[in-house]
């Protein structure tokens, strides 16, 4: 029997994402609760893996997808903007329920104001409370009815907090399991066993491609000049992000470089892999799934990252390390994240063999703790907010 209540009149669920992580939880979401409630209907801000599964985008996607407190602060009437048509539209439409995908300073905002309204509110993906800002609980609590965290170790921080919240695991888990072994994907981008294999990922938005797109292309061209048979795969996350660093690789004049840009594929590109470099983000954990030894690296604003310098509670950022609790993974961010750094680090970590293949058996770990079914978890925490709505009662 299914566990969603069960309407024949319209059942509105609002949801909004703010970059292409987001997206793709978003729609594993929305594909589970329409799996078992086909009239239910999604609308907000989605992508398009949100809106394939089904939801009616009404902002885009791209309007959100910026990083950074500085950043943030160029673009910050646009969004603001946004934000209050949003909300009055959720208001008149109306929802039965709202769910906020990650973006945390965009969404707890929203949450807030729907919540105030009587509307259930639950959020998607803990904020780095534990990593950064623990004061946020407090907002947290005021602004949702639940929250879904994506990692074990966040559960007591809520309940110490009595907020209610559900440990979903996190669907790059099973996805990437499913991929197969790093031969499959060799063969599949026709790439020799024994060839040296880079992945090189400059994360998922226009400012990173600004940020990092120069930054890897000039790492490449140092270690193919010390490695002639490598071959480098760049996962791009869109059109406009891929464009961006075809551009940057005839700025360069580096179109001879042996580099294979994919059109997404990210944990392809990194299954086949013997090492990367990742941006830090999402992807990182996306690598660590993928089995693959990697060196995280990013830049911002230097005016953001000295306010983050100040506020981080853990000596890391990227989530290969907070999952172990300490420093597996290579961390160069900032000024750290130089030519001469990046290339010397991968090119340290792919040729100590030992080191990459206790990394790897230690990113196994991570697969099975976080592989659970996702989707029919968070679909079930959203039954029973609904029913908490009155849906179906």
């Amino acid at each position: 029997m299914s566990s969603l209540p069960q309407r024949s009149d319209a059942l509105t669920i609002g949801i909004v994402a703010g970059e292409a992580s987001g997206d793709a939880l978003g729609a594993t979401l929305i594909a589970a609760v329409r799996e078992e409630l086909p009239q239910a209907r999604f609308v907000g801000v989605a992508g398009p893996r949100m809106q394939a599964a089904g939801c009616e985008p009404w902002f885009p996607l791209e309007t959100l997808s910026v990083r950074g407190i500085v950043e943030v602060l160029s673009r910050l009437p646009e969004i603001l903007a946004l934000r209050r048509a949003l909300v009055k539209r959720l208001l008149a439409t109306p929802v039965n329920l709202f769910i906020g995908v990650d973006a945390p300073d965009f969404n707890l905002a929203v949450e807030a104001k729907l919540k105030r309204a009587g509307v259930r509110t639950m959020h998607f993906v803990s904020p780095s409370i534990w990593a950064w800002r623990r004061e946020r609980v407090h907002k947290i609590r005021r602004a949702v009815d639940r929250i879904l965290t994506l990692f074990p170790f966040e559960l007591p921080l809520y309940e110490a907090a009595d907020v209610p919240a559900t440990y979903v695991g996190h669907p790059l888990a099973r996805e990437v399991a499913a991929r197969g072994t790093r031969r499959a994907a060799r063969e599949q981008l026709k790439l020799g066993l024994a060839q040296p294999v880079f992945a090189l990922l400059p994360g998922s938005r226009i400012a990173e491609i600004e940020t990092h797109g120069e930054l890897l292309l000039k790492t490449a061209s140092v270690l193919n000049a010390a490695r002639p048979d490598v071959r480098f795969l760049v996962p791009l996350a869109t059109r406009p992000t891929r464009d961006m660093f075809e551009a940057a690789t005839y700025r360069l004049g580096l179109q001879e470089l042996p580099l294979t840009t994919l059109y997404g594929h990210a944990t392809d590109a990194l299954r086949a892999a013997d090492v990367a470099l990742v941006a830090s983000g999402t992807a990182t954990l996306e690598a660590a799934l993928a089995r693959c030894p990697h060196v995280i690296y990013y830049r911002l604003n230097p005016m953001t990252a000295f306010i983050l310098r100040h506020k981080l509670l853990l000596p890391y950022v990227g989530l290969p390390n907070i999952l172990a609790g300490r420093f597996v993974v290579p961390e160069l961010l900032q000024e750290d994240a130089t030519v001469e750094n990046l290339a010397q680090a991968i090119g340290n970590l792919y040729d100590d063999t030992v080191t990459r293949r206790r990394i790897e058996a230690l990113f196994a770990g991570f697969g099975d703790s976080l592989a659970l079914d996702t989707g029919a978890l968070a679909a079930k925490a959203v039954a029973a907010e609904l029913r908490a709505a009155g849906v179906g009662c």
